[in-house]
């Protein structure tokens, strides 16, 4: 096994449009770019961990050159959130002709929904002002906190979560760099708990790489924070069939000998209700009470009792639907 201390998400950040994976349909539009040497401002919206700040470091290179970080600004907008910072900072940038022999600069703005309303006003005024010399790349969660106004003049990509397969290659190349040996049931874990997050998938990879020759499903999910599904999925199980007690007996161990939090319990239990072969009817029903007894947890109520609640429900409608 490779013991360098490198972080591996930058060590296999891809350099290449072609290297991000499950991005088909964007890297093909943003490739057209590269051929033209010209670009529309752009607005990347979706889940962390899905290629946004990879896709514009990417972009800004091979439109800029190999020296591009002198005409590629990068900020965090949750770092600096106001209309002072849009009007002084981002807007000196902006105004300010390229340092090379580009035709525009790039300025990268990451978590743009963080900005303020005014801030956001701010940034359009900005954005129309300097569009001969600059270009703005958005990045952003969620695109409904964007004004229109700021939509309107943005070509945008939606990055959704990547799927098993791309989470999948990554892994199983990552392994033969570093001589992992992984097995079939860890990979699943890792799929399982990255939830499409590709970065979070790599980090789950490298701290279980620090566990034994061998990584296995029970190591991801005791460093990642999860338990396991079927841990789960028994404890449902044993609740729709009148076990109430024996479900309670595994809650006990998630909670007191395990140190899960209701709010952790309840987020898997709700994920692995869709995943289990039920009725749809039943399913419903069981959604429908799982997201009330979740709003008291959030709400301040006591975690073991409304889990406690929320078995004692299964179980009465687990007899109910026999």
């Amino acid at each position: 096994m490779n013991n360098t201390p490198a972080v591996w998400i930058e060590k296999y950040r891809p350099t290449e449009l072609e290297e991000v994976l499950g991005r088909n349909n964007i890297v093909d539009r943003l490739d057209a770019y590269i051929k033209s040497k010209n670009m529309p401002h752009l607005l990347f919206s979706g889940w962390p961990g899905t290629g946004k700040t990879t896709t514009a470091i990417i972009l800004g290179r091979k439109l800029l050159g190999d020296d591009f970080s002198i005409d590629f600004t990068e900020l965090n907008a949750s770092d600096e959130r106001g209309i002072d910072v849009v009007r002084g900072k981002i807007a000196n940038i902006a105004e300010t002709m390229p340092s090379n022999d580009d035709d525009f600069k790039i300025i990268f703005l990451d978590e743009c929904d963080s900005l303020t309303s005014d801030a956001q006003s701010a940034l359009r005024r900005t954005m129309e002002k300097n569009t001969d010399n600059c270009r703005f790349i958005l990045s952003c969660n969620y695109v409904s906190k964007i004004i229109a106004p700021i939509q309107s003049r943005c070509a945008i990509y939606r990055f959704g979560q990547l799927d098993k397969i791309a989470i999948e290659s990554m892994v199983k190349y990552i392994c033969i760099k570093e001589n992992l040996k992984i097995s079939g049931d860890a990979l699943d874990a890792i799929v399982y708990v990255a939830e499409g997050d590709m970065r979070k998938a790599i980090n789950t990879l490298q701290d279980g790489s620090l566990s034994g020759d061998l990584i296995t499903g029970e190591n991801i999910y005791e460093i990642s924070g999860f338990a396991q599904p079927k841990f789960i999925e028994e404890m449902i199980d044993l609740a729709f069939k009148g076990k109430f007690l024996e479900s309670r007996n595994k809650l006990d161990v998630l909670l007191v000998n395990e140190g899960f939090s209701g709010g952790d319990i309840i987020y898997q239990l709700h994920k692995r209700l869709f995943e289990m072969a039920l009725p749809e009817k039943l399913i419903i029903e069981m959604s429908s009470v799982t997201g009330e007894v979740d709003f008291r947890i959030s709400e301040g109520a006591n975690d073991k009792i409304q889990l406690d609640y929320l078995l004692a429900w299964f179980a009465k409608i687990g007899s109910d639907f026999k």
